[in-house]
């Protein structure tokens, strides 16, 4: 199949990268450009290398054993105290983290509206909500990818031409890709490294390739989705640094996405605001999408049940975290304390999962001739190291902190 026909082909992959590219990666990448420029630009280039290596293994499982990742890790162990201690993990870790995410996911799609249209979070969030249930609801997941391609698209645009319209210095991007670690920068790389690489999107990615795709000959379509669109995400993320790295002098600390939005508008005037509101709105629409769905696959998986877009218990569990959504936005919490708290799950558990998923693409009796070659694992064991060592950050944290 020709290049064309596999870019017609996109469609999980944009699940993943609008999953990714939510108000945390947002506000984690403006802080860093505002903070120190084009220094970490590394940290996304490594980010989007290991989330193109991790998703690739969750895609490629789904796609030729026909499970997700729950079902497999479900179905690993015989025995049974094993079993359902490993289900309690996934339900519970990425059932609380999707739900913890989802007020912080919902309040920043919001963010993007009041900006534009000057009606309250408060009220622009339930609404964000209630649209994102009703596609849901449908069942159609045709329909689901296709809102979830045009608002990546939207993103892009927003975010990109930002970003061409600072004129960055193209030199000092360059050497961004040279890895340094500036003081009190520390937290900031495992930051964007745990917003970017994010576990339950190794089970949405198992479970919707299925749902695109029959069998191993679509494989490399499969591919072809899952690194194009994590690439794109990646351009994005990339995008929003450069533009805080241009509006802002070296060193300038901000509060939130709000404030360096308000920032673009006596710089480049309203249309700039307009498209990073817009933008922001994107970011956290899809992700108060895809959390919901992903809580919903990984859950159902888990405990067996079957993974039915229009079945009433997969209904409910991905009603059930986009309500804590809605009812979190309603209310005057602090978003950024509950995606710190989803952050702190999501560094605990990704890298049980990397350990895990490296362990069944090597089993000949699941994969067969599909299984990884050296370099998938020596990249995927690297991978593995970087994401035990931001999980204990993230426990010492916890701990000490």
């Amino acid at each position: 199949m020709g290049l064309l026909a596999r870019l017609k082909a996109i469609g999980p992959g944009a699940l993943v990268a609008a999953a990714f590219v939510g108000p945390g990666t947002v506000t984690t990448a403006s802080v860093i450009g505002a903070e120190y420029a084009y220094l970490l630009v590394w940290t996304i280039a490594f980010s989007i290398l290991a989330t193109m290596v991790l998703q690739e293994m969750s895609a490629r499982l789904g796609l030729i054993t026909r499970d997700g990742l729950g079902e497999a890790l479900r179905n690993e162990f015989s025995n049974p105290l094993a079993k359902w201690a490993t289900v309690g993990l996934v339900v519970s870790a990425i059932g609380i983290g999707t739900a913890a995410f989802q007020t912080g996911n919902i309040v920043g799609g919001a963010a993007g509206l009041a900006t534009i249209t000057g009606v309250s979070e408060n009220v622009w969030g339930p609404a964000i909500g209630l649209v994102a249930a009703a596609l849901l609801w449908s069942g159609n997941y045709k329909l689901i990818e296709r809102v979830f391609i045009a608002l990546v698209a939207v993103m892009g645009v927003a975010f990109i031409l930002n970003a061409i319209i600072v004129r960055p210095d193209l030199g000092a991007l360059g050497g961004g890709l040279v890895p340094t670690i500036p003081d009190g920068s520390a937290y900031l790389i495992v930051g964007l490294i745990g917003t970017t690489v994010v576990g339950y999107n190794l089970f949405l990615h198992a479970s919707t390739v299925q749902e695109r795709w029959d069998d191993k000959s679509d494989l490399a379509e499969c591919r072809t989705d899952t690194i194009a669109m994590v690439a794109v995400g990646g351009i994005i993320t990339t995008a929003i640094v450069v533009t805080a790295a241009a509006v802002f002098p070296p060193g300038t600390e901000i509060d939130d996405v709000g404030e360096m939005a308000n920032q673009l508008e006596p710089v480049f005037g309203g249309y700039a605001l307009t498209f990073f509101a817009v933008g922001l709105f994107a970011a956290g629409f899809t992700s108060a999408m895809s959390a919901p769905l992903a809580g919903a696959y990984a859950t159902a998986g888990a405990l067996g049940w079957e993974r039915d877009l229009t079945s009433m218990r997969f209904r409910a569990i991905w009603m059930t975290i986009l309500g804590v959504g809605i009812v979190g936005s309603a209310m005057d919490l602090n978003p950024v304390s509950v995606i710190v708290f989803a952050q702190v799950a999501n560094g605990l558990l990704l890298p049980i999962l990397a350990v895990f998923l490296i362990y069944a693409m090597n089993n000949d009796d699941l994969l067969g001739e599909y299984t990884n070659s050296r370099l998938q694992n020596i990249l995927g064991g690297l991978v593995t190291l970087v994401v035990v060592g931001i999980g204990l950050q993230t426990l010492y944290d916890v701990l000490v902190l």
